[in-house]
């Protein structure tokens, strides 16, 4: 038998990056606060996410220049500018 095995081993190819909603953990902690605070905050609002928006944001920040995930335009990630969000609520309401 091979050593590679059926599982790549030594055949050379190369690692492919995630996909999207798949990335790398946090193994140095280097995002631990923004996730606390976010955590706490879902808990404290009775998991009403809407109201941890703004620190769901900056958890996704903090992990993007950390490069523990791909960099991305925010709008693309559900995170609309302040006035747009203003606005579409205005149309939702």
């Amino acid at each position: 038998m091979n050593a590679g095995g059926a599982f790549g081993g030594s055949r050379g190819a190369r690692p492919a990056p995630p996909e999207k909603g798949i990335f790398p953990l946090d193994h140095l902690h280097e995002c631990d606060l923004e996730k606390k605070e976010y955590i706490s905050c879902l808990k404290s609002s009775g998991h009403q996410s809407e109201k941890c928006r703004h620190l769901s944001k900056k958890y996704l920040e903090c992990r993007m220049q950390r490069n523990l995930m791909a960099k991305q335009d925010l709008s693309e990630l559900g995170f609309r500018e302040d006035s747009e969000a203003d606005s579409f609520k205005k149309e939702q309401g």
